[in-house]
């Protein structure tokens, strides 16, 4: 009785009932209370994601970045199909026609990664292939507004420097401008397959090589993915031409107004990609941040990427073993 009245004192008198259970009053106003409490913060929340994702769009080293993805895929597939071109010239030797060196085109396409990832890695991570950036974006590294503009710059960059080779190499003989195509006796499946397994070596390799988990890593990033693109190149160039890139095989085939089999290279490095992503983070290396956690990266980005006033310069360069 003595309780009831001062509760009752306590609380104001549009929470006591009639009965006087001012107790029970009180133990269903709290959830209400808790109820209207989370809600708010729920709403703060959304509310500052929105306010990360709308400053990632307002940084000036974020376009940076993507512009220096745009400019390195047009020197990197300049140099890289501008050096498969060269057999089309009408060279022959003791009346033989001279034939595609693999190796020469592998090499070619490998050191010009390697060089474009040194040359930009510590502006935009290089990441100059969709499948990569699809496997750094399911292994939530990166934003998905970021991975759009990623992939958007990629393909101009392609459709760029595949046009400007077209002009140079006007004069060659059955120019295909790189183009990917199936070779004989090789059925769809049988070029998915390749692509896939080609794609998903050089991802489940950038993810490797670029953990920041790892301190065992003295090398040369960028040469290690280098090599592992070569090392794809001399698979697949026999089978399919070599795709394992989605915009460089979309610049070719839009300049040559070739889409024969197209949906190949990019379902295949997209297969390829997020499965590397997947074993790499789930089998191989598991990470011990909570998936919850980690998945907001696709919303908020990682914005002290673009820190260039912070005290650690090397927390932004992806293409860098940490």
């Amino acid at each position: 009785m003595i309780f009831g009245v001062l509760l009752s004192r306590l609380v104001p008198g549009d929470f006591v009932s009639a009965s006087g259970s001012t107790a029970a009053q009180l133990f269903l106003f709290r959830p209400r209370r808790e109820n209207i409490r989370q809600g708010k913060e729920t709403e703060e929340k959304e509310g500052r994601e929105r306010g990360e994702m709308a400053s990632e769009f307002k940084k000036k080293m974020f376009w940076r970045a993507v512009v220096a993805e745009f400019l390195a895929m047009i020197l990197f597939i300049f140099i890289s199909i501008g050096s498969a071109l060269g057999f089309n010239f009408p060279v022959s030797v003791n009346g033989t026609s001279a034939t595609q060196d693999n190796v020469k085109v592998s090499l070619a396409f490998g050191l010009s990664i390697a060089t474009m990832a040194q040359s930009v890695g510590h502006i935009s991570g290089a990441h100059l292939n969709p499948a990569v950036t699809l496997g750094l974006l399911l292994s939530c590294q990166i934003s998905i507004f970021k991975a759009l503009m990623y992939i958007l710059a990629q393909c101009l960059g392609a459709v760029v420097a595949t046009a400007i080779l077209s002009g140079v190499t006007s004069s060659l003989p059955y120019n295909s401008l790189g183009l990917n195509a199936l070779a004989k006796g090789i059925n769809a499946g049988q070029g998915l397959g390749i692509e896939i397994i080609a794609t998903l070596q050089l991802v489940l390799c950038v993810l490797a090589t670029t953990d920041r988990r790892r301190n065992d890593v003295s090398g040369s990033a960028p040469l290690a993915i280098g090599l592992s693109v070569a090392l794809g190149h001399l698979l697949a160039i026999d089978y399919t031409g070599c795709g394992i890139n989605p915009a460089r095989s979309f610049g070719s085939a839009l300049i040559a107004n070739n889409f024969e089999n197209h949906w190949i290279f990019w379902v295949g490095p997209i297969i390829g990609g997020a499965g590397a992503a997947l074993i790499y983070d789930f089998i191989l290396a598991p990470r011990s941040s909570d998936l919850t956690d980690r998945v907001k990266v696709w919303t908020s980005g990682q914005v002290e990427e673009y820190d260039l006033e912070g005290d650690d310069m090397n927390s932004r360069v992806e293409m860098k073993p940490k």
